[in-house]
């Protein structure tokens, strides 16, 4: 495991993580935010009552997390090609079907199925690719 972590690329692994947390900005703002409060029954002013520093703070350390562990996964002789694959095969491959499986038995709204499972799909792509490339 060590001689794992001694290859890491940590400038990608960080740049990694920032694109997924910008490409959740665009997702749950512009494109989807909307749709996403009905799916899940949010509003405004519910959602104005989060601590946004603890959200982003803690989304950006899991994105890291979830960089570290694909950077892993995908290893160092990854190019831009594979790691885009194996990005998307994680995102729709294990979390997005085990995003299926939670939101079935909660009996939850198939739209907010749709809308996190292609978050996680695209960000997680993403950051293969990014991860791939250096």
């Amino acid at each position: 495991m060590g001689s794992a972590f001694a290859n890491i690329n940590w400038l990608s692994v960080i740049v990694a993580s920032i694109s997924s947390f910008l490409v959740g900005g665009i997702w749950y703002g512009p494109l989807f935010g909307k749709a996403w409060m009905v799916a899940f029954g949010f509003t405004e002013t519910f959602l104005r009552k989060r601590s946004m520093s603890k959200v982003f703070g803690l989304s950006l350390l899991l994105a890291f997390v979830a960089a570290l562990n694909l950077e892993l996964f995908i290893g160092v002789d990854a190019n831009m090609s594979y790691g885009l694959v194996a990005g998307f095969l994680a995102g729709f491959g294990w979390v997005a079907t085990l995003l299926g499986i939670l939101y079935l038995f909660e009996n939850r709204s198939f739209k907010g199925f749709l809308i996190n499972a292609g978050y996680c799909i695209v960000a997680l792509t993403l950051m293969g690719g990014i991860l791939g490339a250096w």
